[in-house]
């Protein structure tokens, strides 16, 4: 099969990493190449062309990007592999300095290329050097339909903006996705329905900062009034907020929330610190005093919430007693879920530049000494669980005893498992009663309550 493949049918492999965000731009890119009559989801050995949309948010996700390039191209050494693509946030991120670094790249695409950017990319032209499409900025979000789905049957993600106008002094996504931009209320209802029609019943909503989103848009309509709209579509079970920004998130959301049928008490809050000072830094614009306000009115309304957070350790000149400041914010609110990141000095950030860096040893410590006290208040929580009764979402079934599912505190690929215990075939997609009887780590272990 030489390079002049227009026209015919090419075996495509397809690699997706990074975020639920990138996870939605692969499901668009993989429809768009099952629509154009290639085969797609072939076997890395078997392909004549591999896709790898790639994460360049933090330097370990840019080394796991280049890992895997370095893989499609060691095919290309040996298989029928003859084109690799490299598509996402990484191309966007390093252009050209890529193709420098991992010679025989044959495309590169950004994540906001046309479909015909990414369909030339993949047929190529006979013999042409690199075609690079880097599109820098879309006004006019595209719908997330049509998609292949890779997530389980019963849930989906739907997207609701794109990009970030926040600018914490840590943080390259203005720089990969540009300003933030929010989808029309009606092309979001119009894909909601189309996944519902799909058979999803749990939609998880996703963007780089879903509080913000409408601000951009003229009238009046924001996050909550969407929600208010997506929790009366039919055939939903679930609906789940995730990458809520601290400062934009106000009563009216928490109302939305606490009010709706299908709204899920589970939030995804991603606050980073809770040191003034830290967060000043950071350019969170939130102080600590406001976060533990917003804390107080979320548990006021919803006591059963789960709340998940991200928090950074090592900031550039955090202290000490700045770092034990945070180990005792973790230790009272008992967050049921904690992401726990090392800073990363990504070049281009204003935080990268800072004085007082923190050695890395000393941050590994922290993160270290964070993630055990989280550790110690999951299995507390866990413990406390044992006999309770809770829905559960069956995702995966593959036989007696390797059933798994998902109650409303765990969200898609992030948190723990229900992991479920039948003599009973139990089918993936539905919603059953099950009892909490123990627990193995993160995940809970659980019985057909019936």
């Amino acid at each position: 099969m030489g390079h002049g493949t227009h026209g015919k049918r090419l075996s495509v492999a397809f690699v997706s990493l990074g975020c639920a965000k990138n996870l939605v731009d692969s499901e668009r890119m993989l429809a768009a190449i099952g629509q154009a009559g290639h085969i797609v989801a072939a076997p890395q050995e078997r392909a004549q062309v591999i896709v790898v949309n790639t994460c360049g948010f933090i330097s370990e996700a840019c080394q796991e990007s280049y890992e895997v390039i370095r893989q499609a191209l060691a095919q290309k050494q040996t298989g029928p592999c003859r084109r690799v693509v490299v598509a996402g946030c990484l191309p966007q991120r390093y252009g050209r300095k890529l193709l420098e670094d991992l010679p025989g790249i044959d495309a590169l695409i950004g994540p906001n290329s046309s479909r015909a950017d990414l369909l030339r990319a993949i047929v190529g032209a006979s013999q042409t050097a690199p075609k690079i499409s880097l599109a820098r900025r879309i006004t006019r979000l595209p719908k997330d339909t049509p998609r292949v789905r890779i997530t389980p049957a019963s849930y989906a993600y739907l997207r609701i903006s794109e990009g970030c106008s926040q600018h914490c002094s840590f943080c390259t996504i203005p720089a990969i996705r540009g300003p933030y931009r929010s989808k029309s209320v009606r092309t979001i209802l119009s894909e909601a329905k189309e996944l519902l029609a799909d058979g999803v019943i749990e939609l998880n909503i996703i963007g780089q900062d879903t509080s913000s989103y409408g601000y951009d848009l003229p009238g009046t309509g924001r996050l909550a009034d969407l929600l208010r709209r997506l929790d009366k579509l039919p055939g939903l079970s679930w609906l789940r907020v995730l990458y809520a920004y601290p400062s934009s998130f106000n009563n009216d959301i928490i109302k939305a929330m606490a009010q709706a049928d299908h709204i899920v008490h589970y939030l995804d809050l991603p606050l980073q610190h809770i040191n003034d000072r830290i967060l000043r830094r950071m350019g969170r614009r939130f102080s600590r005093a406001r976060t533990e306000r917003l804390i107080e009115q979320l548990f006021k309304s919803m006591p059963d919430l789960a709340l998940r957070t991200t928090m950074i350790v090592g900031f550039p000149g955090e202290t000490d007693s700045e770092f034990t400041e945070l180990l005792d914010f973790v230790r009272q609110v008992r967050f049921q879920a904690l992401g726990t990141f090392v800073f990363s000095a990504e070049p281009g950030t204003a935080a990268a530049a800072f004085p007082k860096q923190v050695p890395e040893n000393l941050k590994r410590q922290r993160l270290e000494a964070l993630m055990q006290i989280q550790q110690q208040i999951v299995v507390e929580r866990n413990r406390s669980l044992i006999g309770k009764q809770f829905d559960v979402l069956i995702e995966r079934s593959a036989g007696l005893g390797q059933v798994s599912g998902r109650y409303y505190a765990q969200a898609p690929e992030v948190d723990g498992l229900c992991r479920i215990r039948s003599r009973q075939q139990i089918a993936a997609g539905q919603i059953i009663p099950a009892v909490v009887s123990g627990y193995d780590g993160y995940d809970l272990l659980v019985k057909p309550a019936n």
